[in-house]
């Protein structure tokens, strides 16, 4: 089989990739309840970590453990990236599709699949907190790091609530960055220290501005044109998006102004 056949039925034509359908309160973690009660739960976790009982780990130990998860979350965003890529090609009726879909549009299909593999790994995704907690690296735990992994939970059970038109842009896009970050993350772990942590910051402030542009674009079809499905979702992404870039250009401003000095 070749390779490009081989992408295309495991990523995109598989049984259960293809037939996915997300049904609110019988898809598992499809309940409205869900993403509310694991983020509660999530908050309550750093509490306790950070006002109780305050575990650590040893560098021998931490090290192999933090590898392995960041090579995990590097292969999965590439997964996810190049499944939600492939199905998009192959499901899009056009380009404006890919912006903007039709009023009522069903959560269903293989690019409503990827959705929800993206809503998943992002419950995976606490685990960063944790790692930087049991490494005491108490400088990388910030309001933006908390906050980040708390709200993008919600903002992603939307999108498949609502079907919300323009996430494949926005799931490629952050999946891509993110194997760039863990790709640098690994090889931290590994002992490389990689000249190229300002150009993964730059890439994704690049990424939140580049969002204004498509959900913008996104509003202009849904107002000039017959509508797009999942427009309240839009709503809740332009802020999201605004959030992190003000708090993303205030980063990058302290974190590298002592080097420009």
């Amino acid at each position: 089989m070749e390779l490009s056949a081989f992408l295309m039925y495991y990523l995109v034509s598989q049984p259960a990739i293809r037939n996915f359908t997300w049904i609110p309160n019988l898809t598992p973690a499809s309940s409205f309840q869900f993403p509310l009660i694991t983020v509660a739960c999530y908050l309550c976790i750093i509490f306790l970590l950070t006002r109780v009982f305050r575990l650590r780990l040893p560098p021998s130990i931490l090290k192999p453990i933090t590898a392995l998860y960041d090579t995990v979350i590097l292969f999965l965003s590439f997964i996810m990236a190049l499944g939600c890529t492939l199905s998009t090609m192959s499901h899009a009726p056009d380009l404006h599709w890919i912006i903007c879909f039709p009023p009522n549009t069903p959560p269903s299909g293989p690019v409503f699949f990827w959705a929800y593999v993206f809503y998943l790994s992002k419950i995976l995704e606490f685990f960063d907190t944790l790692l930087i907690l049991l490494s005491d690296s108490i400088h990388r735990f910030t309001l933006l790091h908390v906050s980040h992994h708390a709200i993008v939970i919600p903002m992603c059970y939307v999108w498949l609530w609502t079907s919300q038109s323009l996430f494949p842009v926005v799931l490629v896009t952050n999946a891509s960055v993110h194997v760039l970050m863990y790709a640098y993350y690994l090889l931290c772990a590994l002992g490389v220290h990689p000249k190229w942590k300002r150009f993964v910051t730059s890439c994704q402030i690049a990424q939140f501005r580049a969002s204004f542009g498509a959900l913008a674009l996104m509003l202009g079809y849904h107002v000039f044109g017959p509508g797009c499905s999942g427009v309240w979702g839009w709503i809740l992404n332009l802020l999201f998006y605004a959030w992190l870039l003000f708090h993303f250009l205030s980063f990058r401003e302290q974190a590298y102004k002592s080097k420009s000095e």
